[in-house]
């Protein structure tokens, strides 16, 4: 019979085995490192978290008889961050949610290979925001004013609007620097502004919104809470209450620049990663991306609407809105002034003095993103 001290002694030996060779594992180069996949595929938290990979991932598997892979790293950003760290020995096949915030700096970084895919002509040219492709569209969608029906009967109508009195403590805002929601926002009033930051207002904003949150996850936890009847989200957040709540008690609206109502445009991409291990079948992917089969999957899913012009919608986003007009900031402008707009806006909000303006230091901001990395994204990754 094997005594039970033999059998700890064995036990102790193969814990130690495998923590050796745990450790061995994770200090060999990523190329080292086996792949699981036939097709490595990076993308946002939401691509998996919100159903898209589920409801997608499975069929190009069928189609091609192969496996894919999908490593998810918090929000757009910290996806394309982690493809120029790894730029001389990529991972990836194929990258996700490159917007067009982000272009210009995934072109710097030459992360991507050209590829136009053979199901282009589905996509108006007024979303084909890279004429070179190295990032093709893959969908597209607005940030909003969304709000509750019960309490406003008409929401503000123009920026100057969000800054007067009778909306004192009743918008919840979100931070540029933690919150993809809250850059777009950013640049939104930025691209209303012929793509200046206005200081002035900025200081004025932040006094009369009821708080400036680190994410759009708090900020609509508190709009849905009822602590304040105006939040910035998005423009297919109604047809999200319709579809699973069967409520029409939320609105979203866009604010009057030059008499139209003007939206800031967010157009996702994709594209093939230079030097992809698997170039002919990323190729295919980003194909089967913007086909029909995939597109009418991104509604429900993405709650963004798909890029291909032969997806259907479903009925519930007849509740979503749309602006008159589309507002964009150029990627050569929008790379050149980012940071210096970031810093701006700090000094901004710093300078009202509010209690509601945030103040964080650098390294509450790399905590923030971490944490992200190592957590979750927000809802819109992005």
């Amino acid at each position: 019979m094997i005594s039970l001290k033999l059998v700890k002694q064995l036990l102790s030996g193969f814990a130690v085995l495998l923590l050796m060779s745990t450790i061995v594992y994770a200090s060999m180069p990523a190329s080292a490192q086996s792949s699981n996949g036939d097709l490595v595929i990076y993308a946002y938290d939401s691509f998996a978290s919100w159903g898209l990979k589920n409801a997608t991932i499975p069929e190009f598997e069928q189609m091609y008889g192969v496996h894919v892979e999908v490593r998810t790293y918090g929000d757009s950003g910290q996806v394309l961050g982690k493809a120029i760290m790894e730029k001389k020995d990529p991972q990836a096949d194929v990258i996700i949610g490159v917007d067009n915030s982000l272009l210009q700096k995934a072109l710097d970084n030459d992360v991507f290979e050209p590829y136009t895919p053979e199901n282009m002509s589905s996509i108006p040219k007024e979303l084909d925001f890279d004429p070179s492709h190295h990032v093709v569209p893959f969908d597209y969608g607005y940030v909003a004013l969304v709000y509750n029906k019960s309490q406003v009967s008409q929401p503000p109508q123009t920026f100057d609007d969000l800054i007067k009195p009778e909306w004192k403590g009743k918008i919840i805002l979100e931070d540029p620097r933690t919150s993809s929601t809250g850059m777009i926002f950013l640049l939104w009033s930025i691209a209303a502004n012929d793509n200046h930051f206005n200081s002035s207002y900025w200081t004025k904003l932040s006094k009369n919104s009821l708080t400036i949150t680190s994410g759009w996850d708090s900020a609509y936890e508190m709009f849905t809470a009822g602590e304040a009847p105006i939040v910035v989200s998005y423009a297919t957040d109604p047809a999200y209450w319709v579809e699973y709540y069967n409520s029409t008690n939320y609105g979203a609206s866009f604010l009057k620049v030059n008499g139209k109502y003007a939206g800031y445009l967010q157009i996702e991409g994709i594209g093939v990663v230079k030097g992809a291990k698997h170039r002919e079948l990323a190729e295919r992917f980003v194909d089967f991306a913007i086909s029909p089969q995939f597109q009418k999957k991104i509604p429900l899913t993405n709650w963004m609407f798909p890029v291909n012009s032969n997806a259907a919608l479903p009925d519930c986003f007849r509740y979503a809105v749309r602006p008159e007009t589309n507002l964009t900031i150029p990627a050569k402008i929008l790379a050149e002034k980012h940071d210096e707009w970031l810093q701006e806006w700090q000094s901004a909000i710093s300078s009202g003095g509010s209690s509601n303006s945030p103040s964080l230091p650098a390294a509450w901001i790399l905590l923030a993103i971490l944490a992200a990395i190592f957590v979750t994204g927000e809802r819109r990754k992005r």
